[in-house]
């Protein structure tokens, strides 16, 4: 027989096959073929794996079930006999992040293979909460815990969108409390697993859906309480970001008041639990007509108030004498007036009295400064043809043409020359001065 070096470096069992060991002509047959594999499969004894528990199956005492990749998409399916599951913690659920030790078998006569679980043991949540931290810091620098960002919740949405496991204690809840509440609130339901590895796919998908309704007002994601494990997919970061990025508000009402997953700072209202969820979405109306009824009590008060004020001012002003008896505030300003309007007229007529003395005097001064009053007395004024007035009788020689104005016209003359002072005089007018 050949021999030939397994990867691990160690030499296969007696009476295994080998691509050598056989070809077209001499092919081997399916028992040794499955002999070798299991040879091999027996050299790796037990190994230690790590991985999220996704289903956890009792039957006959016997647990069947799948671990799958905490970073990956790979499964396994497992067995564990109920004489290993009676030394295992109780408390092993779906959702769990363990190390299971496992040993592979592998059957000969049906070729398959099966992992059976001799030992398993949570594991890492101190590292799934310091990456928690990690992850909650990151969200909480880039502003997604901002209370700015946050938007607010309506008085009375038409419709909520509920997010929750099917048939859960936290649906019924919701729907018991927000119904006393508010009998009339419509809710509009979809169911997602709330833990293990369809929670954050199916979330996600419930979460689209609502949001795209434009009926839907607000959001509510619930579930009861639970160990930190079951509550790792709403710390989960893609459901965070969409949860940030939606345009519905959505209230995170996750396990009870000491569970606290990134959801609750995230979202734009957290509540303690899926009944204090009810009570922050939906307002009592009972509480709401009692307020109604003390708002219309205090209106009423207040416009009673006013009202009795203003009649009272009312009557106050009606009550002034001027008011109630208007004539006499007329009767008393008419002697006031009839007074000044004869003091008025009084001294109109003597600022015209002294006015036309002063005019008759200043017409007086006119007249007796004005040479129509000479010339009325038999004087008058000759002039030469350029109109210069004769002052000197030198101006009219003999001879020399002239305009005499007299009181009542002017006439021509014609100098006959100067003569004697004393002929001058005898030859005056007689009523001249």
């Amino acid at each position: 027989m050949t021999t030939f070096q397994t990867a691990a470096g160690q030499t296969p069992p007696p009476d295994s096959v080998s691509p050598r060991d056989s070809s077209l002509e001499t092919p081997t047959s399916v028992s040794r073929l499955n002999e070798t594999i299991r040879g091999f499969i027996q050299k790796w004894g037990a190994i230690w794996v790590e991985g999220e528990i996704t289903a956890w199956n009792l039957r006959g005492g016997n647990v069947f079930g799948r671990l799958k990749d905490t970073s990956g998409d790979a499964t396994l399916s497992f067995q564990l006999w109920s004489s290993t599951l009676r030394r295992l913690p109780a408390d092993l659920k779906i959702g769990d992040r363990v190390v299971a030790c496992v040993k592979t078998e592998y059957y000969v006569k049906t070729g398959s293979f099966s992992f059976t679980v001799s030992d398993m043991r949570h594991v890492g949540l101190g590292d799934q909460l310091e990456r928690l931290e990690r992850l909650r810091a990151q969200l909480r620098g880039e502003g997604l815990f901002d209370p700015a960002r946050k938007k607010p919740i309506p008085f009375l949405p038409h419709v909520i969108g509920l997010i929750t496991g099917e048939r859960s204690d936290a649906e019924k809840d919701v729907h018991r409390n927000a119904e006393l509440r508010w009998p009339q609130v419509r809710f509009r339901t979809i169911h997602a697993a709330v833990q293990g590895d369809r929670c954050v796919p199916e979330t996600l998908a419930a979460l689209r859906t609502l949001d795209a309704d434009p009926e839907i007002d607000v959001i509510i994601i619930a579930r009861g309480g639970g160990d930190p494990q079951t509550l790792l997919g709403f710390s989960d970061e893609k459901l965070l970001r969409a949860v940030a990025a939606a345009s519905t508000p959505i209230v995170s009402a996750i396990g009870h008041e000491n569970d606290h997953p990134i959801l609750d700072d995230v979202a734009d209202l957290r509540a303690s639990t899926p009944t204090d969820a009810a009570k922050k979405v939906v307002p009592d109306v009972s509480e709401q007509r009692a307020l109604v009824q003390q708002l219309r009590s205090r209106a009423r008060t207040r416009l009673t108030q006013r009202v009795a004020h203003d009649i009272a001012q009312l009557e106050q002003l009606r009550s002034r004498p001027v008011l109630r008896d208007p004539e006499t505030l007329l009767t008393g300003r008419a002697q006031e007036v009839w007074t000044l309007s004869s003091r008025g007229r009084e001294i109109v007529r003597r600022s015209v009295d002294a006015a036309s003395l002063t005019a008759a005097e200043l017409r007086a001064s006119l007249r007796a400064l004005s040479p129509g009053a000479t010339l009325a007395r038999g004087y008058a004024i000759a002039h030469i043809d350029d109109g210069v007035i004769v002052r000197d009788a030198v101006q009219a020689p003999a001879g020399t043409a002239l305009v005499v104005t007299v009181a009542q016209g002017s006439f021509a003359a014609r100098s006959e020359g100067a003569v004697a002072e004393g002929d001058a005089t005898t030859s005056a007018p007689s009523g001249s001065n």
